[in-house]
């Protein structure tokens, strides 16, 4: 069966907005710095999705804005949120024993590079000028049922970041389970990578550019 074939590429938000209705209801998410920090925006209430955060809160609300900025009240990433109705708050310590105990049932990561198997590359270049910071996308990328990847396709020199193996220090092995891109969804599986569905583009022109084999998903 094709891939979905859909009209123009996708903006950061309307891309937060599909990755938010791809999580099932009831779960447990974490967000990371980054695009995925948007994704909190389009949680719908019904959905019943619970976000917990690295530096220790349960219940995180969309971002907060004008009077509803709080500047204690931040998400890993020092942006300021805002909370639900029975939030909590914990240690550091707790909050990564949740993160490597399993009790995450998704989280979403940024990425420089995904691996065709699923390997996360998402902390370090290799540049001689950056400053190593992997934080805790090392236990989230272990810890997490699931591993969403937000990220460009393709980087400033036109190279895909979905490759056949990282070039950059790995951040975990396997883990991710799908990228969500601006151009397609990809879906990694025991098979291979599978395109979901496409923006702006068709499986034939991603191909031509991504150096990994593609098929098409079945339509959902």
């Amino acid at each position: 069966m094709n891939t979905q074939e859909k009209g123009a590429r996708l903006g950061r938000d309307e891309l937060a907005a599909l990755v938010a209705s791809d999580i099932k209801a009831g779960s447990y998410v974490n967000l990371g710095i980054g695009q995925p920090t948007l994704v909190s925006n389009y949680l719908r209430p019904e959905q019943s999705v619970t976000l917990h955060t690295e530096n220790g809160m349960l219940g995180m609300g969309p971002e907060a804005h004008g009077d509803d900025i709080d500047e204690d009240l931040i998400n890993a990433g020092k942006i300021p949120v805002t909370e639900l109705p029975g939030a909590s708050y914990f240690h550091h310590a707790d909050s990564f024993a949740m993160m490597r105990g399993g009790h995450l049932d998704v989280c979403v990561l940024g990425a420089f590079q995904v691996s065709a198997t699923g390997d996360l590359a998402n902390w370090h270049t290799g540049a001689p000028d950056a400053i190593p910071a992997v934080g805790g996308a090392m236990d989230l990328a272990t810890g997490a049922k699931e591993v969403y990847v937000m990220m460009s396709l393709f980087a400033k020199d036109g190279s895909s970041k979905l490759v056949e193996a990282c070039t950059y220090p790995l951040t975990g092995v396997g883990c991710v389970t799908r990228i969500y891109t601006n151009d397609a969804v990809f879906l990694i599986t025991a098979d291979g990578v599978r395109v979901r569905e496409t923006f702006g583009t068709t499986l034939a022109e991603l191909q031509q550019r991504i150096p990994v084999p593609l098929q098409a998903a079945p339509l959902r």
